[in-house]
């Protein structure tokens, strides 16, 4: 068995600690539009065979860990993190040496073996494992089931934590976030160097809905106190009108400090206390937000980097209700983007402006 809790892990937890008191804009800010290029992967993924059984039994064998990458061809996230993180030399040391990455297409419809011996299609994986944001990765443990799932890009710190977490077998006695929490221990401020909006409803927090359902669907905005990212996300995304006007007018919204003791009456009807309810839903990115239906159900959570894109398109796929139709986000923003795509040559285009060729694009 591998190292458990370690000395060196430790002094790892701080060095993450340290890292994300220095991270930059860079790391919340790109534009998140389909890109006009095919995103590639390294030339040290594992070739694709689609036989993820047998993947899984080569890595256990070279003692190391088998990780599914979930990515779509022109997904800005999916490039951010292969520019980014996997540029990295510390990372890609790291990676190379402890993990095998098999490189999956949400969309394929290719036949596939999972590490389970199941077969199914690519784009049915996908959809089983709730992929709802891309890029995603999967880390199995010896026996398939699963160790670790990452949805979404993440700054370089968090995912260095990811890898070590994996790769020493921490959870076998602990969770991400508990693992993450030891780290970023030192990072926590009060709950008034938090950004506030308009639109954010003040306390007491009693977002019970269980009994009486509520007029409109509820987004909670899980933050934390000198958090990079949560300034980024409201002086960014959350400055744009498109997404103002969409929160005030088809969202209760509310800002909780993901690590006090604020009493919270949450959307089932639970007394419990913000630090508490962040735990039990398994959070460890700040900013998440999390958006429940009128009756107290979670539709869809964002826990990792978010830009304008997405969020506009997470917006406009729940306050429509086609949640109700799709479960699945990326299969409603996919059908959403073709129909656009259909609809668009057959507009009429004004005679002032050029005419400009129509590209497909995938959803965000």
């Amino acid at each position: 068995m591998k190292k458990i809790l370690t000395l060196t892990s430790s002094i790892l937890l701080s060095l993450y600690a340290s890292m994300a008191l220095a991270i930059s804009a860079d790391d919340f800010v790109f534009d998140d539009q389909p890109t006009s290029d095919l995103v590639t992967y390294p030339d040290w993924f594992k070739q694709n065979f689609l036989e993820l059984d047998e993947d899984l039994a080569e890595a256990n064998k070279n003692g190391k860990t088998l990780v599914a990458y979930f990515g779509q061809k022109r997904c800005a996230y999916c490039k951010k993190l292969m520019e980014t993180n996997f540029k990295l030399p510390d990372i890609v040391k790291y990676t190379r040496e402890h993990f095998d990455i098999v490189p999956l297409d949400i969309w394929s419809p290719e036949e596939m073996t999972t590490p389970k011996g199941d077969v199914v299609s690519e784009r049915d994986y996908s959809i089983s494992l709730n992929t709802n944001f891309t890029p995603s990765l999967v880390f199995y443990k010896p026996n398939g089931d699963i160790a670790l799932r990452l949805r979404g890009y993440y700054p370089a710190y968090q995912f260095r934590a990811a890898l070590e977490y994996v790769a020493d077998e921490h959870y076998l006695v602990e969770t991400f976030p508990e693992y993450l929490a030891r780290g970023d221990s030192t990072l926590r401020f009060e709950a008034d160097d938090m950004v506030e909006e308009p639109f954010f409803e003040k306390p007491p927090f009693h977002l019970d809905r269980s009994v009486i359902p509520g007029s409109k669907p509820l987004a909670v905005f899980f933050e934390q106190g000198n958090c990079h990212a949560c300034d980024i996300l409201h002086t960014d995304p959350l400055r744009k009108q498109q997404i103002q006007r969409r929160m005030e007018q088809f969202f209760d919204s509310v800002q909780l400090d993901m690590w006090s003791d604020t009493p919270v009456v949450t959307p089932s009807g639970t007394a419990t206390t913000a630090k508490q309810w962040a735990k039990d839903l398994g959070l460890f990115y700040a900013p998440s937000i999390l958006f429940f239906d009128e009756r107290g159900q979670e539709i869809l959570r964002i826990d990792s980097v978010v830009q304008f894109v997405r969020l506009r398109n997470v917006l406009n796929y729940i306050s429509s209700k086609a949640y109700l139709r799709e479960k699945n986000y990326l299969v409603w923003s996919a059908k959403t983007r073709r129909l656009i795509d259909e609809m668009m040559p057959r507009m009429p285009i004004p005679l002032s402006q050029p005419t400009q060729p129509v590209t497909p694009q995938q959803p965000q």
